[in-house]
C-alpha cells in the first residue's frame, strides 16, 4: 500500500483553502470580539455597515459601555448620587466624537498623506461620506475614496466651457461651467440643461442642496435653479458688485460675500434681503461657512482676515487678522461648535477656536518634501493610490511664517474637514490629508 498516498488523502493541502473571511463568523462570535472594543472603537464599528450596527445594537454593547464610563467619571466627584444622564446615547456618541476630534486637532500627533490627484494644477475640493471629489484645474473632476485614496470615477468637463465650481451627493454631481449648470450621474452618464438666454451672466461660485442650486454671479445676484425642472426659478438681488462666494442655511437662507467687503442674507422663499453684514475692517469677502448648530457665520477676506457673526442678533462677534494675505478656505465638522479650520495663500493650515477667534494652533509640513513626490514616474500616476507619507508639525508662537521654506506650505487654495482629519489642495497635482492622531 502506497502510505506517502494515503497520508496526502487524509490531510488536505492548507494553501488551498479559501481564506477565512469575517462574513464567515456568526453574530456571537463577532459580539465576543466587540465586546474586547473601547467606547469609541465600538461606536465606529457600529456604522461599518447595517450588520454590524445591528450586533452591536442588539447586544447593548454601547450602552453598557456609556454607563461605565458615566459611573467612572463621577469617581472622585462630590455628585456621586447623581441620576444618570438623560441624553440619548446617538448623541452622546456624538458629543463624545466631536470631544476627541477637537482634542485631536489640538494635541494629537501630525501625519500627513501627500497624493497625486490630476495631471495639472487642481484647486478645488468637496468631501461628502468618505468621499472627495476635486477639480478645476484640468478638463476632468474626479472621485476619491479617502480610505484608499484610489479614483472611483471620472468626470469630463465639456470641451471649450471653464469649470468655476462643483458639489456633489449620493446619485449626482453638480457643476458651474461657463454660463450653465451641469450635472454627471454618479453612473457616468451626463446630461446638461443650459440657461435661459440672458438670464444667466457668468458665474463665479455655486452651492448647491438637493433639489436646488444657486449661483453667484458677477452682477452681484443669486440665481437659484431648480434641478428637477431645469430651470431657473429665482432671481435675488444680493450685492451691487460681484457675488465671490455662496452658502445655504437649514432655513431658508442665502447667505453672499462680494468683493466690495460685504456680506448679505436674503430669504430664498421671499428672495427679500434680511440683513447687509460689513466690518470696519471688511475687504473682499472671499470664503464662508456657515454653522447650523450654533448658528454662526465665519467669512474670510482677502486682507487676511476672518470674522464671525451670530445670524440671531446679526451681530459682530469677533474678527481675528490671522493671515497677512488671502484667505481662501474656512470649515469645521458638521455640528463642531468648537474648532475652524483656516487655509490661504501664506500656506499655513490654521485651528481657531470658533467662539473667540483665538488662533489656538498652526501647521506645515516637517521638513521639504522628497524629490520624488514632484516626478511623473509611473508610481505616482494619476489614480493609483501611491502616497507619500510625511509629518506635520506645529509651529510655535514666535515663529516667522517667512523663515519657513515654500515648499513646506504652498498655498492652501481649499480644504474639507472630516473626522480627525483636513483636506488640502494647492494649485498642483497634489492633494494632502492631514491626520490628526
Amino acid at each position: 500500500m502506497d502510505h506517502t498516498h494515503v497520508g496526502n488523502k487524509k490531510r488536505p493541502n492548507r494553501s488551498s483553502r479559501a481564506p477565512a473571511r469575517i462574513q464567515a463568523l456568526d453574530n456571537d462570535i463577532l459580539c465576543i470580539i466587540f465586546s474586547f472594543l473601547d467606547f469609541f472603537d465600538l461606536a465606529r464599528c457600529s456604522v461599518v455597515c447595517k450588520n454590524w450596527g445591528a450586533i452591536i445594537n442588539k447586544s447593548k454593547l454601547l450602552e453598557v459601555l456609556y454607563y461605565k464610563q458615566w459611573q467612572m467619571s463621577l469617581v472622585g466627584s462630590e455628585n456621586r448620587s447623581s441620576s444618570c444622564p438623560e441624553k440619548s446615547l446617538n448623541v452622546s456618541l456624538e458629543e463624545m466624537a466631536l470631544h476627541n476630534h477637537g482634542l485631536a486637532l489640538k494635541e494629537g500627533r501630525i501625519d500627513v498623506d501627500h497624493w497625486r490627484a490630476h495631471s495639472v494644477g487642481v484647486d478645488q475640493c468637496r468631501k461628502k461620506m468618505g468621499l472627495l471629489l476635486t477639480g478645476i484645474g484640468d478638463k476632468v473632476m474626479r472621485l476619491w475614496s479617502l480610505e484608499s485614496y484610489n479614483c472611483v470615477g471620472e468626470y469630463p468637463v465639456p470641451d471649450k466651457v471653464p469649470l468655476v465650481d462643483f458639489d456633489f451627493d449620493e446619485s449626482k454631481i453638480v457643476g458651474l461651467v461657463g454660463t450653465r449648470i451641469c450635472i454627471w450621474r454618479r453612473n457616468e452618464i451626463r446630461s446638461i440643461f443650459p440657461s435661459h438666454e440672458g438670464t444667466f451672466p457668468k458665474g463665479l461660485c455655486m452651492r448647491y442642496c438637493d433639489p436646488e442650486a444657486v449661483v453667484g454671479c458677477v452682477d452681484g445676484t443669486a440665481r437659484v435653479f431648480d434641478m428637477y425642472s431645469q430651470q431657473c426659478s429665482q432671481i435675488v438681488k444680493m450685492h451691487a458688485g460681484p457675488v465671490t462666494c455662496l452658502c445655504l442655511s437649514d432655513d431658508q437662507l442665502i447667505l453672499s460675500g462680494s468683493s466690495l467687503g460685504s456680506i448679505t442674507v436674503s430669504g430664498l422663499l421671499s428672495e427679500q434681503r434680511v440683513a447687509e453684514l460689513r466690518s470696519s475692517h471688511a475687504t473682499g469677502i472671499r470664503t464662508l461657512c456657515f454653522n447650523p448648530s450654533s448658528h454662526l457665520l465665519f467669512a474670510g477676506s482677502t486682507a487676511g482676515y476672518v470674522f464671525c457673526w451670530d445670524l440671531r442678533t446679526m451681530r459682530c462677534l469677533w474678527e481675528t487678522r490671522v493671515s497677512p494675505n488671502v484667505v481662501y478656505s474656512i470649515q469645521h465638522l458638521r455640528n463642531d461648535a468648537s474648532s475652524l479650520v483656516v487655509g490661504g495663500i501664506d500656506g499655513v493650515l490654521r485651528l481657531l477656536n470658533q467662539n473667540t477667534g483665538e488662533v489656538i494652533s498652526r501647521f506645515v509640513l516637517e521638513g521639504d518634501l522628497l524629490p520624488s513626490s514632484s516626478s511623473s514616474s509611473h508610481q505616482n500616476a494619476v489614480g493609483s493610490g501611491t502616497v507619500q507619507r510625511m509629518r506635520g508639525r506645529r509651529l510655535s508662537q514666535d515663529t516667522h511664517i517667512d523663515s519657513i521654506p515654500r515648499s513646506s506650505r504652498p498655498p492652501i487654495t481649499c480644504l474639507a474637514v472630516g473626522m480627525k482629519k483636513v483636506i488640502t489642495t494647492h494649485n498642483n497635482k497634489y492633494i494632502r490629508t492631514w491626520k490628526f492622531n
